[in-house]
């Protein structure tokens, strides 16, 4: 039974991942779920537990949550995303330095890069397609 071009599970995630910023919401994710598993280091590890323990813990489940809202509602991305980043730099006191700095940069990285997307933006055009236009172009006006 062969399938289409257009049919499977990888074009269909390849379109569903194209209309949201996939890559900033997973990387906030991502920094949520690291700072939350520094949080389960040993006591050797551990450099500073924090306000009693809830916000070390609450901090990183809200960058996780922001993360995953930005995957699935991708129109309230700006607000998710200026949340996750604040969250994300308030780790830096509550929760191990930010999961030994890492959760931190990788939440600040996610959520610019989830405030930066834009939803209707026109297909890029490679350095070798202009190429070949401007060619295209020098070779018609020169005929």
């Amino acid at each position: 039974m062969s399938r289409g071009p257009r049919e499977g599970v990888r074009p269909a995630f390849r379109q569903w991942r194209a209309g949201r910023p996939f890559w900033g919401g997973l990387l906030l994710a991502l920094g949520g779920a690291e700072v939350l598993l520094t949080l389960k280091a040993s006591l050797d590890v551990i450099l500073h537990v924090g306000m009693q323990g809830v916000a070390g813990y609450l901090l990183p489940v809200v960058m996780l949550l922001c993360g995953v809202l930005i995957l699935f509602n991708p129109t309230q991305r700006l607000f998710y995303s200026v949340i996750g980043v604040l969250v994300s730099l308030a780790t830096w006191m509550t929760s191990n330095l930010g999961g030994f700095f890492i959760g931190l940069l990788l939440g600040v990285t996610g959520s610019c890069l989830a405030f930066g997307w834009l939803p209707d933006q026109e297909p890029r055009v490679s350095r070798r397609q202009r190429r070949k236009q401007a060619r295209a172009a020098s070779h018609a006006s020169a005929a």
